[in-house]
C-alpha cells in the first residue's frame, strides 16, 4: 500500500518569532491556561473505523515481513555509489508539487533543505488522546529525538514549550478541523497545506510540514501530523519518517533500500543508510540552498568517508 508520508516545504510561508499560541482543540502539551478544549467522549465511530482499519493493515504489512526494525541487513547491502545516489534522489527532490491552486503528489527539483539553528521537537495532543497514548508517544519521540542528535551532530532536542518542530498527534475530528491551528504554529501557511492536512485520506497516515520563508534553504519551522488512530508499529514508523524528513530529507524512492523513505512499507524504522545519509546532509562540506549539480561531488566524497573503515 502506497500512502503519504512527505515533506512540503512551504517556501511561501511567513515565520512570526514568538509565536507558541494553540488553539483550544488541543489537551496535552498545550499552554498553562489554554482556551476551553473540545472534548471528544470517547472515539467517535469514524475514528474506531480508522483505528480498526489500521490494525488490520498492520496485521497484514506483519505477515508479509514488512515494517522491519533491522535496520537493515546483508539482504539489503549498499556501497557508497548506492548510498550516495540515494542521497541525491531524497534530499534534492520533493514529493509535492504546485498544480494551479493544489498540491500534487508529483516529484520536482530541490535546493538542498536542512535547519541551521537548533531544532526544538515538541509533542502536542488532540484532547480526545487517550492518557496512556500521550506518555507513550512523548518517550518515544523524546528517544527519537536524541538518537537524531547523534545522527546528525546537530542540535535535536525534545522540550516541553515553545518548540519550533511540533509534532501534532490528532484524531480524524481534530484533523479535520485544524486549520485554525496550523495557521498559528506556522503564519503564512497556504490554503493548499491546509486542505492536504484537513482532507488527508485514509490510504495516508502522517505527514510533515517544513517551512523555508527566505526560500534559501533553511528550514526554519515544521509541523508534523501523526493520525491518533494508527496502532504501535505504524505510529512509530511516522514519528521516525516524519521527524527526519522534517531535517530535510524531504523525498520518498522507490529505489531507496534500505531506507525508510520508502513508499514499500518494507522498513518501520530508521535504516543504517537513512542515518547516514542524516550524517551527509547536517555535514559542513554541505550548505542550505546547494543546487544538485553543485553538491553531487561533494555529495560522492561524504559517501565514501561514511562507509570507509575506522579504526
Amino acid at each position: 500500500m502506497q500512502r503519504i508520508r512527505a515533506l512540503v516545504v512551504g517556501t511561501a510561508v511567513l515565520l512570526v518569532a514568538g509565536c507558541d499560541q494553540l488553539d483550544g482543540l488541543f489537551g496535552a502539551g498545550a499552554p498553562a491556561t489554554p482556551p476551553p478544549a473540545v472534548v471528544t467522549e470517547g472515539r467517535s465511530p469514524e475514528s474506531a473505523a480508522l483505528k480498526a482499519y489500521y490494525a488490520r493493515v498492520e496485521r497484514g504489512q506483519r505477515t508479509r515481513g514488512l515494517l522491519r526494525v533491522d535496520g537493515g541487513g546483508p539482504d539489503a547491502p549498499f556501497d557508497a555509489r548506492r548510498l550516495g545516489e540515494t542521497f541525491m534522489e531524497i534530499a534534492f527532490a520533493r514529493e509535492f508539487s504546485d498544480v494551479g491552486t493544489t498540491l500534487v503528489r508529483q516529484r520536482s527539483e530541490s535546493i538542498l533543505r536542512r535547519w541551521e539553528k537548533p531544532v526544538q521537537i515538541e509533542a502536542i495532543f488532540g484532547a480526545s488522546v487517550e492518557p496512556a497514548t500521550i506518555a507513550d508517544d512523548r518517550a518515544a519521540i523524546r528517544r527519537f529525538s536524541d538518537r537524531l542528535a547523534r545522527a546528525t551532530g546537530h542540535p535535536v532536542s525534545f522540550v516541553e514549550r515553545g518548540g519550533n518542530f511540533r509534532v501534532l498527534v490528532l484524531s480524524e475530528e481534530e484533523r479535520r478541523v485544524s486549520g485554525p491551528t496550523l495557521r498559528r504554529l506556522i503564519p503564512g501557511i497556504r490554503d493548499r497545506e491546509i486542505d492536504l492536512i484537513e482532507d488527508l485520506g485514509r490510504e495516508n497516515y502522517c505527514l510533515v510540514v517544513a517551512a523555508d520563508p527566505a526560500d534559501d534553504g533553511k528550514i526554519a519551522q515544521a509541523v508534523a501530523v501523526i493520525r491518533d488512530e494508527l496502532p504501535l508499529l505504524l505510529r512509530l514508523s511516522c514519528i521516525h519518517e516524519e521527524l527526519a524528513q522534517g531535517l530535510g530529507l524531504a523525498n520518498d524512492s522507490p529505489t531507496a533500500r534500505p531506507s525508510i523513505f520508502n513508499d514499500d512499507d518494507e522498513f518501520g524504522r530508521l535504516t543504517a543508510m537513512d542515518e547516514r545519509m542524516l550524517a551527509m546532509l547536517y555535514d559542513p562540506a554541505l550548505r542550505p540552498g546547494m543546487d544538485a549539480a553543485t553538491a553531487r561531488p561533494i555529495v560522492a566524497r561524504l559517501a565514501r568517508a561514511q562507509l570507509e573503515p575506522s579504526f
